[in-house]
């Protein structure tokens, strides 16, 4: 494959992911879902997370502390992660190519690859998991209504998130070779 093609076959697979996002964001919207999505969102800045850690020392003994320690270290690399792929990428938001998305959440930043909230939520997810496997009913869906609310509230693109969830799971196994 010569650099144009390559070029080519990117800008073709941008263009549908960016008819794909316009048409969630716009399902979404009419049928008032984004409420739903925005409220996940924003508990996907942190809220839930920081929640869950609290409650894992609060209760969770030994394991809990284990669990909160291990999920501040993942913390610690997949933000470094995230913020050399925001700079270096500098891809930017579907709601900046496309001005008919609705943005019912504000960015917090500007550009898209790869998407933080679900980078975080996997690999929160992961670690979590592997101290309280029963935990799996809530951590689950919560992260896949993280990912999906990225792409449907305009915010990302699909390649973001699938990006963004290839990384989680990849950081946070690799946590546990280097975290006994």
């Amino acid at each position: 494959m010569t650099r144009s093609s390559i070029r080519e076959f990117s800008q073709r697979c941008s263009q549908r992911e960016l008819i794909l996002c316009g048409r969630l964001n716009h399902w979404v919207c009419r049928r008032a879902l984004w409420r739903y999505f925005a409220m996940i969102s924003r508990l996907g800045d942190g809220i839930f997370w920081y929640l869950l850690a609290a409650l894992l020392v609060l209760f969770g003994g030994k394991a809990g502390l284990q669990a909160t320690a291990h999920m501040l270290a993942v913390a610690a690399a997949t933000l470094v992660l995230y913020k050399w792929l925001k700079r270096t990428s500098r891809r930017q938001r579907p709601a900046k190519r496309r001005g008919d998305l609705i943005l019912r959440v504000a960015p917090l930043d500007e550009f898209s690859f790869p998407s933080g909230h679900t980078l975080h939520a996997v690999a929160f997810t992961v670690v979590a998991l592997a101290y309280f496997p029963v935990l799996f009913w809530l951590l689950i869906p919560f992260s896949l209504s993280v990912a999906a609310s990225r792409v449907v509230l305009g915010l990302h693109y699909p390649s973001d998130v699938l990006a963004a969830t290839a990384l989680g799971l990849f950081v946070a196994e690799l946590s546990f070779l280097l975290v006994p």
